[in-house]
């Protein structure tokens, strides 16, 4: 009886070796790259280190930190913002604009708690 794909594919999982400040350096040049902080977990996982050996990417970040829904609304708003300014009479995007607007007041007032 042939062996399955996935009997012959073992995952060989090589755990790395390296020092807390080390782990730091890393999620803060990852962060640089533009990555949230799941994102991050995601990359050194798949670099063989696991993040929860050194604590929370959030707490590493600290200011850097910014929430992924939060990013996600803000980024919304600032491509209506650029519809809106070549659209001027778009009167749903206006709609919109006050409304992502109020919902991104209301999770930043929420994440400041």
């Amino acid at each position: 009886m042939p062996k399955t794909k996935k009997q012959t594919e073992k995952k060989k999982e090589i755990k790395t070796k390296i020092s807390r400040e080390e782990f730091e350096k890393r999620v803060l040049e990852l962060a640089d790259k533009g990555l949230t902080a799941e994102k991050i977990g995601e990359a050194l996982r798949k670099d063989g280190i696991h993040p929860k050996e050194f604590g929370k990417i959030s707490k590493i970040l600290g200011s850097k930190y910014i929430s992924p829904d939060e990013k996600n609304i803000q980024e919304k708003l600032e491509k209506l913002e650029r519809h809106l300014a070549k659209n001027k009479k778009d009167k749903r995007a206006m709609r919109d604009r006050e409304r992502i607007s109020a919902k991104l007041r209301r999770l930043r007032k929420y994440l400041s708690k």
